[in-house]
């Protein structure tokens, strides 16, 4: 099997870095925090830099933030770039902007390497669980290199097209999760405002048309007051922005992810940039001037 290096090890990376390790992948690490002790007592390299793990490895992932993060990984000092050799393989997990991927696939193009872009859904359940979806762009023949890799990663894998798709893809995903985080959100407060038990209507709900995998675990966290991520909600942010970028840079409309964001947004200015996305019902509630679940307390 390819010898594979993996950049960023955070709350979704570990757990698929663990995974590749559980296949038994030769992995080369880097993460700035260091690599989890987790990890290299499995096995994995702990290197010192995005470039060390170029030059251990056939096929690169990385798991970082944001758009920034990745144009670093690849081109800053000691960057995968300045490391790179013909017939390589980046891939990069994150989730960011289409138009960057683009240029960056370009960039390592020159190199002599190919670039897949490969952003995933299913958030650290998916993660440790091995049942990511993955979303990817490239060329038909560099999917085929990598996807006994991706195996190990996830269940629903699909090439959507061209590098960039992959983003597009993820990017239209959280469209709908941020809707209908709202959606369930909003049929909550609204059942536990108007004195029923919203845990039960969330259980009967499951049963019939409204039932979705939001409903089911976000539905959950908030009857439950469980909002330690998950997924962060400054991340899904960052997930909204880059939808909403390209939709004005299409003259696309999208009035229910403008509405999300500031939902979002009113969220991160009562200090819960870092709570899990379901906390978005934090907001409404604010307007409600009722907590779900109130009614029992």
């Amino acid at each position: 099997m390819q010898k594979a290096g993996f950049i960023g090890l955070g709350i979704m990376g570990n757990p698929m870095a663990a995974n590749l390790l559980k296949g038994g992948v030769q992995l080369a690490a880097f993460t700035r925090s260091g690599v989890p002790a987790d990890l290299t007592g499995a096995g994995a390299t702990a290197c010192d830099s995005p470039a060390a793990v170029a030059e251990q490895a056939d096929v690169i992932f990385i798991m970082v933030p944001d758009t920034p993060d990745v144009e670093r990984v690849l081109f800053g000092e000691n960057g995968v770039a300045s490391k790179l050799k013909s017939g390589q393989i980046v891939v990069d997990m994150s989730s960011i902007s289409p138009i960057a991927t683009r240029e960056f696939a370009a960039k390592v193009r020159e190199k002599g390497a190919d670039y897949l872009d490969a952003p995933v859904s299913g958030g650290e359940v998916g993660a440790k669980a091995a049942s990511l979806t993955i979303m990817v762009g490239g060329a038909q023949a560099t999917f085929d290199k990598v996807k006994p890799l991706f195996d190990l990663m996830g269940k629903n894998i699909s090439l959507i097209g061209e590098v960039g798709a992959g983003q597009v893809c993820k990017v239209a995903n959280q469209v709908i999760v941020a809707a209908t985080i709202e959606a369930v959100g909003e049929a909550l407060l609204l059942a536990s405002k108007a004195g029923v038990d919203a845990e039960k209507v969330r259980t009967a709900l499951m049963g019939g048309f409204a039932s979705s995998r939001i409903l089911e675990v976000h539905g959950e966290r908030m009857t439950k007051r469980t909002f330690n991520p998950g997924f962060r909600i400054e991340l899904h942010q960052k997930d909204l922005n880059l939808a909403l970028a390209t939709a004005q840079s299409l003259g696309v409309a999208l009035p229910n992810t403008s509405t999300c964001m500031q939902l979002f947004n009113a969220c991160a200015a009562h200090g819960g940039k870092a709570w899990d996305h379901s906390g978005m019902v934090r907001a409404l509630e604010i307007m409600a001037n009722h907590e779900i679940g109130q009614d029992k307390k």
